[in-house]
């Protein structure tokens, strides 16, 4: 009996040794299951995030909420388009679990009355087949994850239209222009310094004519201590305490070695937001008489422009102020994409150097001089400079077109108010992720 025991003995440790590696290729497999389900769900919510955001920068940058007339004058339709079109190839570009989706559903907020102000894309994406591995025991073979992301394309200037109180929004990259309220196209104001309605409606869309106005500066080395004459689409140097230059290293951009800081500032991304209904000051201790000069070689290196083959608005599209059709602009020979070879000449793309964004001025406050050189800003405008693709000419006076009208008043009387929206980018219609939370 003694003997028969000591064959037996060992044969348990045996048993568990060969159910131990039983279970522990059940986890190892299961854990390839929950580390590809978890991996699959980030790359689905990564792929919604960024084709909302992409639909949403197509509104921003159309010019429909800047049109007070959107909601009737046809925008919407075309901008949806337009929207709709760019979300689904960037929606094909992105990959869940090494594939492809095999779903997308793109849908927008146009039944609401904020939509052409304030219109929000909704993006829910699906991979059906993704491949199992554990669960295949369960006769599982695939599963289905997916993920829904909304972004907005906010603009406060039509807050007056709809009711209700809107908070402002404070953009980077803002250029040190502070421009009085004068529209260049009609010569009253641009917005209502109140409420931040946009007062001239014609102005979206506005090119400066040839030979007529342009962007340039009204004063260089007297611009205090009083405030200079107003005119319209001449602007006043921003403090660099309030418009901190960038650093030369990096500003990256040909012909932009031995730049100054006020042309680091143009050239560069001032990184501090302004914000909106916020205070700055003039520089008045400026006493350099060479700012156009100066401005002007900047712009022609922001824009890509030296040799005349800058980035340009594609003017065979019906866009404002004569067609109701979105922006679309077109990259330039000198567009460092085109001369890396990545994309060709002419092609269309959603954003460019040459998108700048301006602040503007209550130019009503400062005359008399009571509080001056400490200005308020009422709205932004979002220009094209060198529209056409050439450089400034030789006036050193810069070409522009409106392609967008920010407002947002002063908040004491009844303009945007609250902590003011950044978004994620330098436009000044703010694109933001708000579902899920950014």
């Amino acid at each position: 009996m003694r003997r028969e025991r000591n064959h037996e003995q060992g044969v348990i440790i045996t048993l568990v040794a060969v159910f131990m590696l039983f279970v522990i290729a059940a986890m190892a497999a299961l854990a390839i299951d929950v580390v590809t389900l978890y991996t699959a769900r980030s790359e689905a919510q990564l792929a919604a995030d960024a084709t909302a955001l992409a639909a949403a920068r197509v509104f921003a940058n159309s010019g429909m909420t800047s049109d007070p007339n959107a909601a009737s004058d046809g925008f919407v339709g075309y901008a949806e388009t337009a929207s709709q079109t760019v979300a689904s190839h960037v929606a094909k570009a992105n990959s869940i679990g090494g594939g492809s989706l095999t779903g997308v559903v793109i849908t927008f907020n146009d039944g609401s009355t904020t939509f052409a102000t304030n219109p929000t894309v909704t993006v829910n994406v699906q991979k059906t087949n993704i491949p199992t591995f554990f669960a295949r025991i369960w006769g599982k073979t695939q599963i289905t994850v997916g993920a829904s992301a909304t972004a907005e394309a906010y603009n406060p200037s039509g807050a007056n239209l709809v009711g209700g109180t809107m908070p402002p929004v404070a953009p980077i990259c803002v250029k040190p222009w502070l421009l009085p309220n004068i529209s260049p196209s009609a010569g009253g104001q641009i917005f209502n310094p109140l409420n931040g309605a946009i007062v001239d409606t014609t102005l979206l869309g506005w090119e400066s004519p040839i030979g007529s106005t342009r962007l340039s500066s009204d004063c260089t080395t007297n611009c205090g201590p009083t405030p200079p004459a107003r005119i319209k689409w001449k602007y006043y140097p921003g403090d660099p305490g309030d418009f901190p230059p960038p650093s030369a290293s990096s500003v990256a951009c040909t012909g932009c070695a031995g730049f100054n800081p006020y042309q680091l500032s143009i050239a560069g991304c001032v990184q501090t937001p302004i914000s909106c209904s916020g205070i700055v000051r003039v520089y008045t201790a400026n006493t350099d008489p060479n700012l156009d000069a100066e401005a002007a070689a900047a712009v022609d290196a922001l824009t890509n422009s030296t040799t005349n083959r800058g980035d340009k608005v594609d003017t065979a599209v019906a866009s404002p102020p004569t067609g109701t059709e979105p922006f679309q602009f077109l990259a330039g020979g000198e567009n460092p994409a085109v001369v890396s070879g990545a994309m060709a000449a002419d092609t269309d793309i959603m954003v460019s150097d040459s998108l700048v964004t301006v602040p503007v001025i209550d130019s009503t406050t400062i005359w008399p001089p009571a509080n001056y050189p400490q200005v308020q800003i009422i709205g932004f405008v979002q220009l094209f400079l060198n529209p056409t693709g050439g450089r400034v000419p030789a006036n050193n006076h810069i070409r522009t077109r409106v392609i967008n009208l920010v407002g947002c008043g002063t908040p004491a009387l009844g303009g945007a108010s609250g902590q003011p929206i950044l978004g994620n980018g330098a436009s000044p219609v703010t694109v933001r992720l708000i579902s899920p939370s950014s």
